[in-house]
């Protein structure tokens, strides 16, 4: 064995301890980071919850035949989404097992080189008479061959040690840390199983609801026909939509006086250092500190909507049966495009963006509306499920829903909307249908 065998073997063995004690600090870091999150996105929720109570506390209390079908509705959305977490999560978790498991592999077939490696070390040394320090003080050699070969064997020696060290602890990390995997996938799949059972009560829900919606045909057909139904529910809806553009404007200003602030007092701090330590500022550090906006300040995306402008593709697959500025059968125009699909049919994000609505609104069901900077929104209605929450950060093509007929519905699919600066505009002039 050479000494460049033997230092590969021991860069290879301290890289593994390096690579054990990053994860546990790396799952600390996401922890803190999930945790603030979360706390965000209940601040925002709240927000949004007292939006909504505002805007419906404007208008008449008289019952309105699909308000009955909101708590079923929602409660169906809720378990869906929670279930469909669930799933990443598992997937996720088989994910790491399995990598363990080959980073296990991989190590126990080092080990068996290793252990070759130190049978033919042992082998040599004895052959070369070379195992006894003492030996070599007394041989009468040369100083100079006796000082290299005391400075192998030290060499040796240290070597060995830290192999079998390190060996030993990062096997035992790699055990913990496959103990702890299927330990968490033990539990996810007991919640996957009360969950699936929570999803049968729901189903007896969902039975209810159809039977809701014969009981209420007649009246939610009626209400469809009203005269200034539909007009109050795109009311609704845009006045919605201005109340958001408002919040995320009062956020965006709160996120740059934070960043400022921040800046800011780093900036004191470093002078605060300069003069302890006598330093003089240079011309470059005297310069007044900027504020640049990003474009992921601006849209939470990171680039740039109106870049998308004949590049975008339909939310979901299915049948456009009704189309921006045609008209409906009730008498007004769509202000939006009407995709029947299948229930149940993924809805995917037209673009990066950020939710800033995900709850049931009167005449859109279970809807989800997405920021994406630049005052640009999509909006998506009538959904059977909101598999993402306000406050969540979503990349184009991300599953954030899925179709149905919430709302009162007559067809099961998908609204689909886009807007400018709150005002409804035809996605078609920017969606590629090739």
């Amino acid at each position: 064995m050479t000494h460049l065998t033997i230092f590969k073997l021991f860069i290879f063995i301290w890289a593994l301890a390096g690579l054990t004690n990053s994860w546990s600090a790396t799952s600390n870091r996401m922890e803190q980071k999930q945790s603030a999150a979360e706390s965000e996105r209940s601040e925002l929720r709240k927000k949004l919850n007292d939006l909504k109570k505002n805007i419906q506390g404007t208008e008449s209390a008289k019952q309105h035949a699909e308000d009955e079908l909101a708590e079923s509705e929602e409660a169906i959305s809720d378990t869906n989404r929670q279930l469909y977490g669930l799933t990443k999560e598992q997937k996720q978790i088989e994910r790491k097992l399995s990598e363990l498991n080959e980073q296990q592999q991989q190590l126990q077939t080092e080990i068996e080189q290793q252990k070759k490696q130190f049978s033919t070390l042992l082998r040599q040394q004895y052959e070369t008479g070379n195992t006894d320090r003492t030996k070599l003080l007394l041989s009468g050699d040369n100083p100079n061959n006796i000082n290299r070969d005391l400075s192998y064997l030290g060499y040796i020696s240290q070597g060995q040690h830290h192999l079998i060290e390190g060996l030993r602890t990062n096997l035992a990390a790699v055990e913990e840390n496959k103990l702890a995997t299927e330990q968490t996938k033990k539990q996810l799949d007991e919640i996957a199983f009360k969950q699936q059972q929570q999803k049968s009560d729901l189903e007896t829900e969902q039975k209810k609801r159809a039977d809701l919606i014969k009981k209420l045909a007649g009246k939610l057909s009626a209400q469809r026909k009203e005269a200034g139904q539909l007009q109050k529910n795109e009311q609704r809806l845009s006045e919605l939509v201005t109340r958001l553009n408002q919040l995320i404007a009062e956020q965006r200003k709160a996120q740059q006086e934070k960043r400022r602030a921040h800046q800011l007092a780093v900036a004191e701090k470093l002078k605060a250092v300069r003069a302890n330590s006598g330093q003089a500022p240079s011309a470059s550090k005297q310069a007044p500190l900027q504020i640049t906006e990003t474009p992921e300040a601006d849209s939470g995306a990171g680039f740039n909507f109106a870049q998308l402008k004949g590049r975008l593709r339909l939310p979901t697959i299915g049948e456009l049966t009704s189309k921006y500025g045609t008209r409906r059968s009730e008498g007004a125009l769509w202000k939006g495009l009407f995709i029947r699909a299948n229930e149940g049919a993924e809805i995917k994000s037209i673009a990066a963006g950020k939710v800033v609505f995900a709850e049931w609104l009167r005449g859109f069901g279970n809807l989800i509306i997405l920021d994406h900077g630049s005052q640009y929104m999509s909006i998506y209605g009538n959904n059977q499920s909101l598999l993402k929450r306000a406050g969540e950060v979503v990349n184009i093509g991300d599953i954030i829903a899925t179709a149905g007929n919430s709302g009162g519905n007559e067809q099961t699919g998908l609204y689909f909307e886009l807007r400018f600066q709150g005002k409804p505009f035809d996605p078609l002039s920017w969606i590629n249908l090739k």
